[in-house]
């Protein structure tokens, strides 16, 4: 029985290992706030590991998926809250304006400065395109796009109709090719 427990731990670091990356930047996309997408990510692993360790390792995406989405739409409720709360109180919380809160993606393959700045430039358009969508469509389009899943599974992990999905990604994908028509070839 040990040899069981010890290969599904196993099996669970390799799976947080390889779609925290992802995670982190669907709630860093979600929150603008690094410290509380890394709250979020953490909390969505433990839930995991607590919760649905001994189902069929198949079954780990989508619950996974469903637990960091989950945990955005309570960040987002209790961010409600608070800032109703602020707004009473007449206080105001003042975000460090120089922090670049967008996670630097390692380059693979040889490219000229030329490129590579041409690059950066569409990836932070992209990051800043991503964070101008309402949160379903953000979602949506990662899901989608990031993370491969087809309708169904992207339904099924954001709790939602499928009919839903495709109305969000549509929107979600005619803005951003508005936002991002400069880089589109």
């Amino acid at each position: 029985m040990a040899g069981t427990v010890e290969d599904t731990a196993r099996a669970l670091d390799r799976f947080l290992a390889s779609h925290e990356s992802r995670a982190y930047r669907m709630a860093l996309l979600a929150t603008g706030r690094r410290d509380d997408a890394l709250d979020i990510v953490q909390d969505a692993m433990m839930k995991l590991v607590r919760r649905y360790a001994k189902n069929d390792q198949s079954e780990w995406p989508a619950l996974f998926i469903r637990i960091v989405q989950n945990a955005i739409k309570d960040w987002y409720r209790r961010e409600n809250i608070r800032q109703r709360w602020r707004h009473w109180f007449g206080s105001e919380i003042h975000e460090d304006e120089n922090e670049d809160p967008v996670e630097q993606i390692a380059q693979t393959g040889t490219h000229t400065p030329d490129e590579h700045l041409n690059q950066s430039g569409a990836m932070d358009k992209l990051d800043q395109a991503l964070k101008t969508l309402p949160v379903r469509q953000q979602q949506v389009f990662l899901l989608r796009q990031w993370e491969g899943l087809d309708v169904t599974q992207t339904a099924n992990a954001m709790g939602i109709s499928e009919g839903s999905v495709k109305t969000h990604y549509s929107r979600a994908v005619h803005k951003l090719r508005e936002e991002l028509e400069d880089y589109w070839q």
